[in-house]
């Protein structure tokens, strides 16, 4: 048994297709193939059942994936160790992020860190919340930033910002024009305009619901924030809205954003990594990088209250 032959079993599960598979590992179809057939063979287990359509796990296959991945991580792992100790200037960091909140992080950190460690390669994945968390148990990710709370058990966080939430309305909405904090538990009877399954923010304007009370009457749904403060704009709803993405006052179509009530919401920014998992030099400094500037930029911006 190889490792490499390890890292076949694993694309071959993810993609479910030899195609897809073979073009990811850059080998050609017919030699995976034959290195699963050999694999399986020294195992005496059936790995994949196929089909003129699709590849699909066995139980033992399900079972040879999990340990696989897991072996393939730690020899990962086991070469980052050995390059700090080295003290290799070189290396590659994976790095998700939600793509709004990445939009607004992300421009700040990068040139930062870039400047410092100019030979670290960073990588981008941009995903929901939901995938970004199983990309990061699974080691697909080094880092991802996301916000608490989180669903996957298996991630340790770093505290980034504790950001205030507000609420957009339309122009022309009863409230527009008020200058006190508006109470959650009056807005009980408001149509509202929530992210999809899936995203971090969603959850947490649920929860906001809840707490005072109600359950929100949802009239529209997005898997974009910025969608979302588009229909609130155009006056179809309501929206909670992190207030680091409100939008910026140039645009020609804008809610009103006004404050919350105490006691104030906030969502927490974290920065999450696979528990357990080793943090090489790169993400210690990268996590510090970003830390460091996210609050000088963020700690001194206030939204555009009304």
């Amino acid at each position: 048994m190889e490792l490499r032959q390890l890292h076949y079993v694993v694309h071959i599960a993810a993609e479910k297709n030899f195609s897809r598979a073979a073009e990811k590992l850059h080998i050609a179809q017919p030699s995976l193939s034959q290195q699963l057939s050999k694999l399986e063979k020294e195992i005496g287990v059936l790995l994949f059942r196929r089909t003129t359509n699709s590849v699909e796990l066995t139980h033992a296959g399900a079972a040879f994936v999990d340990k696989a991945q897991s072996i393939l991580d730690a020899v990962e792992q086991l070469k980052q160790e050995m390059d700090d100790l080295a003290h290799m200037r070189k290396g590659r960091l994976v790095v998700g992020s939600l793509p709004i909140t990445g939009s607004h992080v992300l421009p700040l950190v990068l040139p930062v860190f870039q400047r410092k460690f100019p030979e670290i390669e960073i990588v981008l994945v941009e995903d929901s919340s939901s995938r970004l968390e199983q990309l990061t148990a699974s080691g697909q990710t080094d880092l991802s930033l996301l916000s608490l709370p989180l669903q996957e058990p298996s991630l340790a966080w770093v505290p980034l910002i504790e950001e205030e939430i507000c609420l957009a309305v339309p122009p022309q909405h009863r409230l527009a024009n008020e200058t006190a904090p508006v109470r959650i538990d009056d807005l009980h009877n408001e149509p509202f305009i929530i992210l999809k399954k899936g995203q971090g923010f969603r959850q947490i304007s649920l929860d906001l619901c809840e707490q005072a009370g109600f359950a929100p009457r949802i009239v529209f749904e997005s898997g974009n924030i910025e969608t979302v403060q588009s229909l609130v704009a155009a006056g179809m709803g309501i929206a909670f809205v992190p207030m680091m993405i409100s939008r910026a006052k140039w645009s020609t179509l804008v809610p009103v954003y006004l404050r919350l009530a105490e006691p104030q919401p906030s969502r927490t920014l974290v920065i999450a990594s696979r528990k357990g998992r080793y943090l090489s030099k790169a993400s210690e400094a990268f996590i510090q990088t970003m830390k460091e500037t996210v609050e000088q930029h963020y700690n001194e911006q206030q939204p555009g209250f009304s």
